[in-house]
């Protein structure tokens, strides 16, 4: 698999095939839906799990890929469960415990908005390819610059992560100990030259480009073609469903 698209699961459902502009833009009404529902209305992230989990069968995204991606939100996780502890507000007894009744609901909220936003991003990833997404973008009018730099940033972002490792084994077999504090100077020098070297490798890029006729545009790809009403329906139904239930928890919770 390319490097570039670690995420991308290439396949044939009708996720995959729809244009990328509209599952990015099915993206981010599904996200805005799910930070607007009150974290009270509880049984409505059960059907927003419910949409995503069927959307992952349809793409044939195997459950177990799913949860190892998910590893991604630990943090927000580990600060979820906290917030039981840290939130002031009326105690509760759960168990051999006693938390805060607003730190359980602001660890929940937490928890479940993190996670199935997670879910609603690994579904575009696992779908559509780096190249695609970014061609989306273009076709939704995103600005070309933003594009470019993202677009380089990903191209060079695993030979930066070689240079590291590289460097990291030439010092561990000149005995760097890396535990210690009194090393760091060694490891601040070497991101030094690996930054040099990063900003000395972008001017030779940019240079190669000039010389090929660069006009400011990168041809991301070939397309995207527009999207079709069909498309387009197809793509917002489940952002439609999320919308109408986050509004009426919103109005009638």
């Amino acid at each position: 698999m390319n490097p570039v698209d670690g995420l991308h699961r290439p396949g044939d459902s009708p996720v995959h095939r729809l244009r990328p502009q509209v599952k990015i833009v099915a993206l981010v009404a599904f996200t805005c839906a799910i930070a607007a529902t009150p974290r009270e209305a509880v049984w409505a992230f059960g059907v927003y799990a419910a949409l995503l989990s069927g959307l992952f069968l349809l793409a044939r995204v195997p459950l177990a890929w799913v949860l190892s991606r998910s590893l991604v939100e630990s943090p927000f996780l580990l600060l979820a469960l906290a917030f039981p502890f840290m939130v002031e507000g009326d105690p509760v007894q759960i168990g051999f415990l006693r938390v805060s009744e607003p730190g359980l609901w602001a660890g929940w909220n937490l928890l479940a908005k993190a996670t199935l936003g997670v879910w609603a991003a690994l579904l575009l990833s696992a779908t559509t390819p780096i190249a695609a997404v970014l061609a989306g973008l273009s076709r939704l009018r995103c600005p070309e610059i933003l594009l470019q730099i993202t677009a380089f940033a990903i191209r060079y972002a695993h030979l930066t992560v070689a240079e590291v490792t590289q460097m990291r084994l030439a010092r561990l077999a000149r005995c760097d100990d890396p535990r210690f504090l009194w090393q760091a100077g060694a490891l601040a020098r070497s991101l030094g030259v690996v930054f040099i070297r990063s900003f000395e490798r972008g001017e030779r890029v940019w240079q190669a480009m000039a010389a090929r006729g660069y006009t400011g545009r990168l041809p991301l790809e070939v397309g995207p073609a527009p999207a079709s009403a069909l498309q387009w329906t197809a793509a917002l139904a489940a952002p439609a469903i999320a919308a109408g239930i986050a509004t009426w928890t919103a109005v009638f919770a």
